[in-house]
């Protein structure tokens, strides 16, 4: 085992991450563990935009609401004044940095650049690039990431695990490296920027999603975890059984797209006055339900009624991407089916990104600031990103002058490096193959207290099952990355998912994300959060 000191900590390189990393280097030193998978994670992917007051005939109070509205009862109003108050500022840096936002070239454009509209906003205020705006977003920050001297990226590292001192403040984390090698990277400050738990559900938008792991390791440690029942499903990802997950961004509902059953019948009218543009819960259930009427898999979301050059301008990467896939958007219908997306809920946090835990930050769709309540609003989330990051980075500027004491290992991790033996990779991808099935059928769009019952009796066998196959110490394959790295991964998930479970079975109403069918009302006149912690970290 190899031991680093490091001042700063950032686990997880997205859009919040990497801003972190660039808005505290040069006032302290910062690591940056950035696996070579984060390319891949939910901000790439981003497609939609970043909602931020920006046109003279916006303005806070109207954003503020619409948060509100869409949030069904629980954001904390604080943070979303604070989130939105902020909009400006953050738009006006990545400007700076140079990220290459799509024009306004109309005539007496209100801005410079274009501003789109998305559901459960009442105004257009999305900028973006393209259509494509996670990319740009990354690549602009990587760049300038790598050019810091006071930032040192490390792709070759996974943590596995958060350490603590006796005085249960965080210390740091326990990676693997590349070569098979624990890392023992001990911190003075730990941010985590790892993303949400879209990865427990069988469909999902992302390639290569999250599956919580950052929010059952904060968990291990002590920390708050709030509002975890509150997934979104994005009500259009690309339906292609035989291809990879690709998002069907909200602009192109904004910009005009509608929804049709299988028959070609429009149907959300039907559901919300607001129809297309109404929020993502209500779309996703509205989908659920057509297809159910239907007895279809997918329903179709038509954008053929648009010139066809405006389609290629607004939607380049949509466009090409489809048309790989067989879709030619411009004169096809885009068959879509709602898949799981993104956390509403996670590490509970201050305005400054600061868990419960002394020394131990959150930031991004790992953690739960109160913004988005029951259900995000779209392109709230990479606001989010940025405006906590910077704020994270205005108080890890102060420096801490705590006195540390040693970390302590995990006890799995203690004895002489040992290992508890991963199962084989069959095992491990049947049973994080099992869990997602379960999640999708308990806990997914329309939910149902049998179900959750069910489902947290199966994870409860999946986990027995899992302990079985990890009893004897790992020997030749101790040294092996992958395997190892998928077993703390499944540990996690499974950890994870059972505190969503129990949680959703808990919260008897219906509000925004949780849909349960034996309580289809609001329950309380004053809604609460849900919170849960683990009892102690236990082992692996």
């Amino acid at each position: 085992m190899i031991h680093s000191e490091h001042d700063v900590l950032i686990i997880g390189g997205g859009v919040a991450g990497l801003t972190l990393a660039l808005e505290l280097a040069g006032h302290r030193s910062v690591t940056l563990i950035r696996p070579a998978q984060d390319d891949f994670g939910a901000s790439r992917w981003a497609q939609g935009g970043i909602a931020a007051v920006l046109a003279p005939t916006d303005n806070i109070e109207a954003h503020v609401q619409d948060t509100l509205i869409a949030g069904d009862g629980l954001c904390d109003e604080a943070a979303v004044r604070f989130t939105v108050e902020h909009g400006r500022e953050v738009i006006d840096w990545l400007i700076a940095l140079g990220v290459p936002f799509t024009p306004d070239t109309t005539t007496n454009a209100l801005y410079p650049y274009h501003l789109t509209r998305e559901g459960g906003h009442g105004a257009r205020r999305i900028i973006h690039a393209a259509d494509a705006t996670g990319k740009a977003l990354i690549d602009t920050l990587l760049e300038h990431a790598c050019r810091h001297p006071d930032i040192r990226l490390i792709e070759e590292w996974q943590a596995m695990e958060l350490l603590e001192d006796a005085q249960r403040r965080c210390r740091g984390a326990l990676c693997l490296d590349t070569g098979g090698q624990l890392q023992l990277a001990t911190a003075q400050d730990t941010v985590l920027a790892t993303g949400g738990a879209s990865g427990l559900y069988q469909h999902t938008t992302s390639p290569a999603p999250a599956c919580g792991e950052g929010m059952a390791m904060a968990a291990a440690l002590g920390a708050t975890l709030m509002n975890l029942e509150f997934q979104q499903f994005h009500p259009t990802c690309l339906y292609d059984p035989e291809g990879s997950p690709f998002l069907i961004s909200e602009a192109v509902r904004g910009e005009g797209g509608l929804l049709r059953n299988i028959h070609g019948v429009r149907f959300m009218p039907d559901y919300d006055e607001r129809a297309e543009l109404a929020p993502r819960d209500i779309v996703a259930r509205a989908i659920h339900a057509e297809m159910l009427s239907c007895e279809s898999s997918h329903v179709l979301l038509d954008i053929t009624h648009l010139e066809a050059a405006r389609i290629r301008e607004h939607f380049p990467t949509i466009h090409a991407h489809c048309l790989s896939r067989g879709f030619d958007i411009t004169r096809d219908p885009i068959p879509v089916v709602p898949a799981a997306h993104y956390s509403c809920g996670g590490i509970a946090t201050d305005l400054q990104g600061a868990s419960n835990v002394d020394h131990l930050y959150a930031i991004g769709e790992v953690a739960c600031t109160g913004l988005h309540g029951a259900n995000r609003m779209a392109s709230n989330s990479l606001l989010e990103c940025l405006v906590f990051a910077r704020s994270a980075a205005m108080k890890l500027r102060e420096g801490t002058s705590d006195q540390y004491g040693e970390p302590i290992l995990p006890a799995a991790y203690a004895a002489s490096g040992a290992y508890v033996a991963p199962a084989s990779d069959e095992n491990l991808a049947r049973i994080f193959a099992a869990m997602r099935k379960t999640m999708s059928q308990s806990a997914g769009i329309v939910r149902s207290i049998e179900g959750l019952t069910a489902g947290e009796e199966a994870l409860k066998r999946l986990k027995d099952e899992w302990t079985g196959l990890c009893q004897k110490q790992c020997q030749e394959r101790s040294r092996e990355w992958a395997p190892r790295l998928a077993h703390a991964r499944l540990r996690h998930a499974l950890d994870l998912a059972g505190m969503l479970l129990r949680v959703a079975r808990e919260r008897h109403e219906s509000r925004g994300l949780h849909y349960n069918r034996d309580y289809p009302h609001h329950g309380a006149s004053i809604p609460t959060a849900s919170k849960v912690t683990l009892a102690s970290r236990g082992s692996p």
